[in-house]
């Protein structure tokens, strides 16, 4: 199986781009993993525009037979083993490519929503867009290093 891990814009801040660098790293040692920044949106947009935009960027790398997650807010929750769990379902039906999305500030298209497979919450707290992107890929490492016994989890 394959993870690809799609963003919309740019991550900004060095020190969250260092800690994404540093859980990518691990994640290669178990799986095949990509990162894909979809690039800025020029202009002001409003919401629905940039949600109809973005939409376009997303629905533009994403194939056909990839099982679509967004990473939402209002998505479904996991306690690390559950995610584990969930990574572990998805090797076991010989899924090719799971794709975890994670949007822009106004969340995600009606459309988009119907392609992906669901949703995920990370928590029910609020975090920026730019955070999101380093807990998503050290709780990616974290689930792998669960199914494989590492002591990382304790």
């Amino acid at each position: 199986m394959k993870i690809i891990f799609l963003v919309a814009g740019k991550t900004r801040d060095a020190y969250l781009l260092e800690g994404i660098r540093l859980f990518e790293e691990k994640i290669h040692r178990y799986i095949s993993y990509e990162y894909v920044c979809l690039p800025e949106l020029k202009g002001s947009l409003s919401p629905e525009q940039q949600i109809a935009a973005e939409e376009k960027q997303i629905l533009s790398k994403v194939d056909s037979d990839w099982h679509l997650w967004l990473l939402d807010e209002k998505g479904k929750t996991f306690t690390s083993e559950e995610f584990a769990g969930f990574l572990q379902a998805s090797m076991n039906q010989s899924i090719k490519t799971v794709c975890f999305v994670c949007g822009g500030p106004y969340g995600f298209s009606n459309q988009l929503r119907n392609k992906s497979k669901g949703s995920i919450s990370l928590s029910k707290m609020t975090f920026t867009h730019q955070m999101v992107r380093l807990f998503f890929v050290e709780q990616l490492y974290r689930a792998f290093t669960i199914l494989n016994g590492s002591k990382y989890h304790h």
